[in-house]
């Protein structure tokens, strides 16, 4: 089975520049765990739920936060991004995926097309939601 039938299709992705509190934004009401960030349609890099998190107030959203604590949302994505990310191509197995997994301490592989434009994501939870399917597929094939 390949990639790309079991990806997140048309990925969102945010820009160097943008605030922190775009991508909380995001993951707060879109339910994604990793964002690509891309600059001028160049793939640059992933940021993720836990990158937002070990980078802002922990105070954010309580009782006890302070302007300072909300300046934390106003770094930029720059500043946390995760460059360089290891790539599959669209037509990559499932098996180089997990292969992927459990050499690198990654949670998401960006997808790209033969012009290395971002086109999709994978992430170990898709690979998971798909097990049966693979295994099925594996096995009818021989």
């Amino acid at each position: 089975m390949k990639v790309s039938q079991i990806m997140s299709s048309n990925p969102v992705a945010v820009g160097l520049d943008d605030p922190l509190s775009t991508v909380r934004d995001i993951f707060d009401h879109a339910g994604f765990h990793h964002l690509l960030v891309v600059d001028e349609g160049e793939l640059i890099g992933v940021v993720s739920d836990r990158d937002l998190l070990r980078h802002i107030s922990c105070n954010i959203g309580t009782n006890v936060y302070t302007p300072k604590d909300l300046d934390t949302l106003k770094k930029r994505v720059h500043q946390i991004v995760t460059r360089k990310p290891i790539t599959l191509a669209e037509e990559a197995s499932v098996e180089e995926a997990i292969d992927v997994f459990n050499t690198h301490r990654i949670s998401c592989i960006p997808i790209v097309d033969a012009a290395g434009a971002a086109v999709g994501i994978v992430s170990w939870r898709d690979i998971l939601k798909n097990f049966q399917r693979i295994i099925d597929e594996k096995l009818a094939a021989g």
